[in-house]
């Protein structure tokens, strides 16, 4: 039987819904551009040229998750309108086909054309593979093209540029025009660990010569990518030209995962020179608690965890700076530091210092490492009270589970089970495990396997389970099922982990009846496996492990405040409120219970301040304050020289997990940018592309009169309410802590994009958007410092497009881009108003036409 009708009758589900059509599915933007199928990342060779906008992107032609990188296209003739073409340069067997940029060669420079017909030219990052004799390098390309932009031949020559590294990728090239005459190609590329943008020279885009290196500065916590730099006259004064550096950077953007970061500065055609760069900060003031710059812990105490080769995690004594293995730890202070990397990520441990007495309002501290939040107390992974079933799956060695009564189909037919590989925190020696079901091991592996009866008992079913998970929208069932009387009434699944965790069922309601437990495994791709181990009846739900790296307050035995890293080896300033802690003993314990990726803590300078620590991240210049704004750059050859930016609107952290099908992921809106004169110097403000606004369809919904918006959340009519929109707000604070506007809600779910007076903070809170369970770092609350301005006012302008946000405040001084995923229908409008009374001063509400899928390509003209 096919794997989707089999899913189907296991689920109990009716026939399968018709294919919806291209552009109206569940979750599908109606304005940004996606692809009609697979994976998309990075946008590449944007460039102008012959009243066409071209758009070339990273791009997966055969799966919905990232491999296969190929170069993918579509053409506009007004940013909004996007057709998509064939393939534009595909992967071969030698290389993939990552990043890069594309120029219009209008002299020919380069030799591939001729002066009649100039070709187009682009530069990208090939990275080889094994099959290549520069496997494992990435170095930079040429393609070129002598149709405008639609077929594209490889030169035979490549790489044209090859430093035998590794991390060298993500070409932008731009023609730089000598202020004493002539000119020449200028690339900005990256060394992506080494956090530097390297800039080179050439006359033919084949021969490069370097320039010069920016870098490290500022954000420096994961890999920097796709840099870009440029001119822009502030405020628009041709007499004052500064250039623009942007280097987008993952993990490590502000916040969290993915974002890209920039400076102001000058370029004299050799070297560009921030006039942004932050410096250093000092501790800040108050009361230290512990520092570890005496080579001692000073008093705390410390559990290694014994039989590894060294002793790890924290060893005897602070760390001095970098670990062996390591990649470079920064932002400590001082000489030493807890660094939990003392034999990799493999020992658990934890650290405690000595009771103090909480005498201040806020403890700051600096923390780094893995990001891997407390969930519970437990740090250990033994089982709960309760009866054991099916003996833990530990059958005699020479026998299988078909012995021992389970039945089964395909590859999941018990004669092969129990499995003795795979999975991590499994008990005993045996377990399920359908990776090594059948055949040859691996995710493809199909089938059902059912267990004897059994009598529900007591009121939990808890059990060890790893590996994969499915939505329901994949077509596919990757679950463990609970059976009674025949039906489905239960299920769970792994969370793409190898490590097997406690989770439970409660079956209270089906005390004292027979019941059978079904492993089902359709699912074939990435994590197409689970992993099941130790099944239990419990009375109490087992509490999951707490794999955490983590630095806790602990308050009479309770921890009161935690905090992690976030998968960065630089450290940042977190902050506690612990005022309501004031006269009570206290302590700090520090906890690496995590042994794979990412599994360390990075902690130093615990400071008693009046105060709360700012973090250096929120110092920093940002294209953007949301989660989903990334590999932004800018178009090139645009006409009236306007500079357009245009982002994947997506974030690594998440981003092969989001809920979409048949494609993943979005581009940003397209945004002009221009700098304006600050009180810190010029900054970047942003706003849609003026075609963007021209998809308006006219005011549904106004109100041009200041009125009170009252504690509570107020719907607005009908008439505001909208799937894709552009809403205008101005409000005032009032005497409201926080105030503000929910989109895309239904009455129990909805976006909330908010001020926040005290903080002086614009959030976009996704945490009740929708659907937030697909990955558990997608629910955030995410957040821009603005403050009000003559009038005491924030103004907002809003684009919602059925499954993201896009926030401009304050004229574009501030954005926050953010992808949710709504549930079916909703589209409500709402205002809001919190710990008191804010004013709303005027809302405008405009529907948007759809212009992606079924909308044919509009020309414009005199709109570049």
């Amino acid at each position: 039987m096919a794997g989707l009708s089999l899913a189907a009758a296991l689920a109990g589900a009716g026939p399968a819904p018709a294919a919806v059509t291209v552009g109206d599915e569940q979750y599908r933007p109606a304005i940004h551009y996606t692809p009609k199928q697979n994976w998309m990342n990075d946008p590449n060779g944007m460039v102008y040229y012959k009243g066409l906008y071209h758009l070339y992107y990273q791009h997966n032609p055969s799966g919905n998750t990232w491999g296969n990188m190929s170069w993918g296209h579509a053409t506009s003739t007004d940013l909004v309108h996007w057709k998509e073409q064939p393939l534009a340069i595909p992967t071969d067997d030698q290389q993939d086909i990552f990043s890069g940029s594309v120029v219009v060669d209008k002299n020919n420079s380069s030799g591939f054309g001729t002066a009649e017909k100039p070709p187009m030219v682009a530069i990208f990052t090939s990275a080889y593979k094994d099959a290549s004799p520069y496997r494992g390098l990435q170095a930079q390309s040429l393609a070129y093209s002598l149709d405008d932009g639609q077929t594209w031949t490889k030169y035979a020559a490549n790489p044209v540029l090859n430093r035998n590294s590794a991390n060298f990728r993500d070409p932008k090239v731009f023609w730089y025009d000598s202020p004493g005459g002539g000119g020449y190609w200028v690339m900005t590329a990256v060394e992506a660990t080494e956090h530097k943008v390297l800039l080179y020279k050439s006359s033919n885009l084949k021969e490069w010569t370097p320039l010069s290196e920016f870098g490290p500065a500022n954000a420096t916590g994961g890999l920097w990518e796709c840099p870009d730099l440029f001119p822009l006259a502030v405020d628009g004064d041709p007499a004052n030209i500064k250039w623009v550096m942007v280097v987008n950077i993952n993990p490590g953007g502000v916040a969290g995962g993915s974002a890209g970061q920039y400076f102001a500065g000058r370029f004299d055609g050799t070297t560009f020179t921030s006039e942004s760069t932050k410096a250093s900060d000092s501790l800040p003031a108050g009361t230290p608690l512990a520092g570890f710059n005496d080579g001692t812990y000073n008093g705390w105490t410390v559990n290694n965890e014994p039989g590894n080769w060294k002793n790890g995690p924290f060893g005897d004594a602070p760390a001095a700076g970098t670990l062996a293995g390591q990649n470079g730890v920064t932002g400590f202070a001082g000489t030493g530091l807890i660094n939990s990397f003392n034999d990799g990520d493999w020992p658990l441990g934890a650290m405690n210092s000595p009771e103090f007495t909480v005498d201040s309002d806020y403890l700051n501290f600096l923390v780094g490492g893995g990001q891997h939040p407390r969930v519970s107390d437990k740090l250990d992974n033994t089982p709960p009270p309760g009866d054991l079933l099916f003996n833990g799956f530990e059958v005699a060695d020479g026998s299988t589970l078909a012995d021992a009564g389970w039945t089964g189909t395909g590859d999941l037919a018990p004669a092969f089970q129990p499995a003795t590989a795979g999975g991590d925190f499994f008990i005993g020696a045996k377990r399920i495990n359908t990776f090594e079901a059948g055949g040859a091991p691996g995710d493809d592996r199909q089938g059902t396997m059912t267990s004897p009866s059994f009598l529900l008992s007591r009121n939990f079913m808890s059990m060890l389970v790893g590996g994969g998970h499915r939505t329901a929208d994949s077509g596919q069932l990757l679950e463990v099922q609970l059976l009674v009387n025949g039906n489905v009434v239960r299920s769970l699944a792994g969370d793409d982990a190898g490590a097997l965790n406690w989770k439970s069922w409660d079956v209270s309601e089906f005390a004292g009846q027979p019941a059978q437990l079904r492993i089902v495994d359709q699912a074939t791709g990435g994590w197409g496996h689970l992993t099941l181990d130790h099944v239990m009846l419990t009375d109490q739900a087992a509490v999951p492990r707490s794999d955490e790296t983590t630095v806790n307050l602990v308050v009479d035995g309770q921890v009161v405040r935690t905090a992690t890293g976030a998968n960065s080896e630089v450290l940042d300033w977190a902050s506690w409120n612990v005022a309501e802690f004031k006269g009570r003993r206290a302590s700090i314990r520090v906890v690496d219970n995590n042994r794979f990726g990412w599994g360390h803590i990075l902690a130093d300078e615990f400071v008693a301040s009046p105060r709360p620590a700012t973090p250096r991240l929120q110092s920093y210049d940002w294209l953007d304050y949301g989660r989903d704004y990334y590999a932004s750059v800018s178009f090139g050859n645009m006409p009236q020289d306007k500079r357009i930016m245009l982002g994947w609107m997506n974030n690594w952290d998440y981003a092969n997990s989001i809920p979409t099908t048949p494609w993943r992921s979005a581009m940003s809106l397209p945004r002009e940018v221009a700098l304006t004169q600050t009180a810190s110097g010029p900054r970047l403000t942003q706003k849609a592309a003026q075609q963007v606004d021209g998809l308006g369809t006219g005011v549904s919904y106004a109100e041009k009169r200041t009125r009170n918006i009252a504690p509570g959340t107020h719907a607005l009519p009908a008439a505001a309410f909208g799937q894709v929109q552009r809403i205008d707000v101005t409000l005032a604070p009032g005497t409201a802590s926080k105030a503000g506007i929910t989109v895309l809600g239904n009455g129990n779910t909805s976006t909330v994009i908010g001020y926040d007076r005290a903080a002086g903070e614009l959030f976009v809170d996704r945490s009740n958007s929708g659907n937030t369970a697909f990955h558990p770092l997608f629910a955030s609350v995410d957040s821009a410092p603005v403050s009000v301005d003559a009038n005491g006012n924030v103004t907002l302008r809003i684009y919602v497009d059925r499954s993201s946000v896009e926030v401009f405040a304050q004229n574009g001084l501030r954005t926050i881009t953010d992808q949710v995923f709504p549930e079916q229908g909703a589209n409500q409008v709402a205002l809001f108003a919190e710990g008191g009374t804010a004013q709303l001063k005027s809302i405008t509400v405009t529907p948007l036409a759809k212009s992606m899928f079924g909308t044919a390509e509009k020309p414009t003209k005199n709109r570049g």
